[in-house]
């Protein structure tokens, strides 16, 4: 007679049959790009499996000469979850840390540009007043903020 399963079992079985339903569902939306009309995406994502031999400006340029404007947001949420798996995992292997975006005033990362490039209309910039360094507001003279 098996035993009841512990709160804690439970919850660890309720958890890993959620992230086989996501990868399923990431499997299925990839599928269905690569189904698509669109060979340009298969090439996309033959560089994402192999980023090992690809430069980041080789990627970048890669993913500019595309036009996403034709292609359905959807699509674009997966190709963006590709690059930055592909990123991540390329990193991990070499022993780096698995996200390294820069800080204000320093240069875009490979994946920052490429997000900027599939979703060009989304501001990715946090509020002036939460930015490092930022200096919005000047103090008058009595030291209070104008």
């Amino acid at each position: 007679m098996a035993r009841p399963k512990s709160e804690r079992d439970k919850k660890l079985t309720d958890d890993a049959r959620l992230v086989r339903a996501w990868k399923k569902f990431h499997r299925d939306e990839c599928e269905t790009v690569l189904a698509g009309p669109r060979a340009v995406l298969s090439e996309l994502f033959w560089m994402f499996r192999n980023l090992q031999h690809i430069r980041p400006s080789q990627l970048i340029g890669f993913v500019g000469s595309i036009d996403w404007a034709s292609i359905d947001y959807a699509t674009r949420l997966t190709v963006l979850h590709e690059v930055n798996n592909a990123i991540t995992a390329y990193r991990v292997k070499r022993g780096l840390e698995p996200i390294d975006d820069p800080l204000p005033r320093q240069p875009d990362s490979p994946f920052r540009i490429i997000k900027a490039i599939l979703f060009p209309h989304v501001a990715d910039v946090a509020p002036a007043e939460a930015q490092l360094g930022s200096n919005t507001e000047t103090p008058s003279k009595t030291g209070h903020v104008a």
